[in-house]
């Protein structure tokens, strides 16, 4: 059978990515240590950036300035913008208690002042982004939140994708813009652990209309491991056409096995963290998940003159050996996390290319 989920990213630039696909975070619209020919030359076809953090820093006006992030970056392919809502919980939230959030938007404490970020500003930031993808802003389920603690923030998270989509419609219709020059629209998922909130959440958002749905929220189960009973149920209960995209998710064994229920976008910081913590990804058939985790400074390669991996191609395991790289971790060398991170990168592209034929087919 066919899959009937799209196939295909389009950019505003004219672009076709092949779906799946996973973009890393470029979060500040740089990936740590890499510049973007690095990025470009793993094969990575996209990356997400933040609105938050862009609008605090270099601010919207430098953005507007360069026609959007893609020009301020130099950077040629795809290109998702995260709403803030994950800035909800990690920042207002935190810091400031339920009481930084009501339905007007989020209040922030930056340097001593309050900012209040609404649904608007949002759309209307991610539109000077020129990103291909939009995100609505979201509150995020906090997962030690009770029933009725999670119902609000479901319902928020309603209430603010209502008013994003509009905005979103008013500004298409401001700025006449072609199917080819509007960018997708994506609803984000909460409800946490509470099964029939997620699937209530997913019934009301395509009540709205989107091009995809996210899955938002935390995405652990009450045991610690991952919870896939809710990316199902979103899954289930959103139309064939929409994209599926899984919200900070990353693994490449939760990649895998959520590519095989029809989600198709993916994005998280693991690649590039984890290769900044000494840990690159290595393909393992013999492991369950078909990968495990290379150590590059242990002392058993000090002296060690094989790659990291025979069966990658990226700049490290191309031209240089275990022992170098050990010995550019021991001496607290830059290029040490440069490379660790290009090898990340394009195990994770290497990944999405084997997926797409696994995609293709369901």
């Amino acid at each position: 059978m066919t899959n009937s989920r799209p196939q295909f990213f389009k950019t505003l630039t004219g672009k076709k990515i092949t779906l799946p696909i996973f973009f890393p975070d470029a979060t500040r619209a740089v990936l740590k240590t890499l510049d973007s020919e690095d990025i470009k030359n793993t094969d990575t076809l996209g990356v997400l950036v933040n609105t938050f953090h862009l609008f605090q820093d270099p601010g919207s006006s430098v953005i507007k300035n360069f026609k959007g992030v893609r020009n301020f970056m130099n950077w040629s392919g795809g290109v998702i913008s995260d709403s803030g809502g994950f800035q909800v919980m990690s920042l207002a939230k935190t810091m400031g208690g339920n009481k930084a959030v009501n339905d007007t938007g989020v209040t922030f404490k930056m340097d001593g002042k309050k900012i209040l970020f609404t649904p608007e500003m949002s759309i209307k930031l991610q539109f000077e982004l020129k990103s291909d993808m939009i995100v609505v802003l979201d509150d995020f389920t906090d997962p030690k939140d009770n029933y009725e603690q999670a119902k609000i923030s479901v319902e928020r998270t309603i209430k603010w994708a209502e008013e994003c989509r509009q905005i979103f419609n008013k500004i298409v219709t401001e700025k006449k813009l072609t199917k080819s020059k509007t960018p997708y629209l994506l609803g984000v998922v909460q409800g946490g652990k509470y099964q029939d909130l997620r699937k209530y959440c997913t019934e009301e958002l395509v009540k709205i209309g989107f091009d995809g749905l996210g899955y938002g929220g935390w995405p652990i189960n009450k045991d610690g491991a991952f919870d896939y009973d809710s990316a199902q149920i979103i899954a289930d209960n959103t139309p064939k056409d929409y994209f599926l995209y899984a919200l900070g998710i990353g693994k490449p064994h939760e990649i895998t096995a959520l590519v095989k229920m029809g989600w198709n976008i993916f994005d998280c910081v693991l690649p590039t963290r984890d290769a900044r913590h000494k840990r690159l990804y290595v393909t393992n058939d013999k492991k369950d998940q078909g990968y495990e985790y290379y150590t590059p400074d242990k002392s058993i390669y000090y002296r060690d003159s094989r790659p990291v991996s025979n069966q990658c191609d990226c700049l490290l395991c191309t031209k240089y050996s275990r022992s170098y790289l050990a010995h550019l971790f021991r001496i607290k060398e830059i290029t040490a996390l440069r490379l660790a991170t290009i090898h990340n990168l394009r195990f994770y592209s290497k990944l999405m290319e084997t997926l797409r034929s696994i995609y293709s087919a369901i």
